[in-house]
């Protein structure tokens, strides 16, 4: 049974018409599939996270064509080792280049790149786990015809996967006696949505797994679960993959769905960074409940210290208190958005003359200038409100604050909505 070489890159598809998964992007029905089985293979760049079939797609794209095949990675390969691979292709002009994690090349290695690229010399195949709009510069994108995101494989499609492998007798596990049943398939095909983790566990799962008498290897659930746990997590602190399960997590808090922000919590805390959480219930806290809730705004500061003090394990625990009264509460983001409006008339360049009586007025000769002379101090009338005016003259009525019946804010616009009334009645 032993082979040196993991089951995942036995099993890698030779062509397009073995790629499993990934129906949109390379499926019979689209344009991909269609310009490659009429012989035109455009430069493309593939993203998507570990293990969705980045790399194999590039093989089958090559494997279904006559050209050249050179493949490279980019933490290995420096410069030096382009430029002989493009005089290479030099020669044949029918060169396909794959760059795996081309988002690792400088700036200066992916220039290297241009000018074959631009001649025609080779077709680039570029793979990368992170957004090519954000790590691959503008000149590679402009120069590849298709941009193709990979999603994580559906359970259905790493089922057909690990069948495959288990009836591959040539690469997979075909040769040997295994019985395993469907349902510990599933297991292993739920644990996580990257091809090549399921299909190297699987082959952990065989070998883990004992013999009977007559030599066949019996698969347990008890040797799946033990195999299985955190296999299917992914947490990667510079990958698209972490900043969306924090977007996932707030999004999840603001629309009030407890279930989904405490199942987005939870794979951020496998991946221990309380920082990120903390920053990001505290900045939960005054974007989405704001004016509507304030006292929990003030509480969420002291629960975070909590949490940091505490750490891991025990820090879970006010973290849950805090996620889920964050998600019931009250909502409000009128706050911030009038700050935006006030923000955006300041940029768009009406820094303004402030009225002569709401200037400074403590220091000597700010009377010969006016300042301050006409303004009238609250605290003397009653209710300690008197009209008067407060922006620019060139602003005046103006409005930044549209409040929300919302919670606590309910109050604060009723409060406004009076003043409101009273500046109007005096005008």
């Amino acid at each position: 049974m032993f082979q040196s070489e993991p089951l995942s890159y036995r099993m890698r598809p030779t062509i397009i018409e073995q790629v499993v998964g990934q129906n949109e992007v390379i499926g019979p029905n689209t344009a991909l599939y269609k310009m490659i089985k009429n012989g035109h293979i455009p430069s493309l760049l593939l993203y998507g996270p570990p293990g969705t079939g980045k790399t194999s797609l590039a093989f089958a794209i090559a494997g279904s064509t006559k050209k050249e095949f050179y493949a490279i990675n980019a933490t290995t390969a420096g410069k030096k080792d382009i430029e002989d691979i493009i005089e290479e292709a030099r020669l044949t002009r029918n060169a396909i280049i794959f760059i795996d994690e081309i988002h690792r090349f400088n700036k200066s290695q992916q220039d290297s790149l241009l000018k074959g690229l631009e001649e025609g010399v080779f077709t680039l195949i570029g793979a990368t786990t992170e957004n090519p709009f954000h790590s691959v510069n503008n000149a590679i994108r402009s120069r590849c015809g298709q941009i193709k995101q990979l999603k994580p494989l559906s359970s259905s499609s790493i089922i057909t996967l690990l069948k495959n492998a288990l009836e591959d007798k040539s690469n997979g596990l075909g040769k040997t006696n295994i019985t395993i049943d469907e349902n510990n398939i599933k297991l292993i095909a739920l644990s996580t949505g990257d091809g090549r983790t399921a299909l190297n566990l699987l082959e952990d799962i065989v070998w883990a797994s004992d013999r009977d008498e007559q030599n066949n290897i019996l698969v347990t659930e008890d040797t799946v679960k033990q195999c299985i746990q955190n296999k299917g997590f992914s947490h990667d602190k510079k990958g698209d993959i972490y900043y969306d399960l924090l977007s996932g997590f707030q999004k999840s808090i603001r629309g009030s769905d407890v279930d989904a922000a405490l199942y987005y919590l939870a794979r951020l805390l496998e991946g221990g960074d309380l920082v990120s959480i903390a920053r990001r219930l505290l900045v939960i806290a005054y974007e989405d409940i704001g004016l509507a809730n304030p006292d929990l705004c003030a509480r969420v500061l002291p629960a975070i210290e909590s949490v940091e003090r505490l750490g891991l394990p025990e820090g879970r625990i006010p973290l849950s208190v805090l996620t889920i009264e964050l998600c019931l509460s009250a909502k409000s983001n009128s706050a911030y958005k009038a700050l935006d409006k006030a923000i955006q008339e300041v940029k768009n360049g009406k820094t303004l003359e402030i009225p002569l009586h709401l200037r400074d007025a403590h220091y000597e000769g700010a009377v010969k200038l006016r300042h301050g002379i006409e303004y009238k101090y609250p605290h003397d009338y009653a209710n300690s409100w008197v009209e008067q005016e407060y922006l620019p003259k060139e602003l005046k009525g103006t409005k930044f604050y549209e409040s929300k019946e919302a919670g606590e804010e309910k109050r604060l616009s009723q409060i406004h909505s009076k003043l409101e009334s009273l500046r109007n009645k005096n005008n």
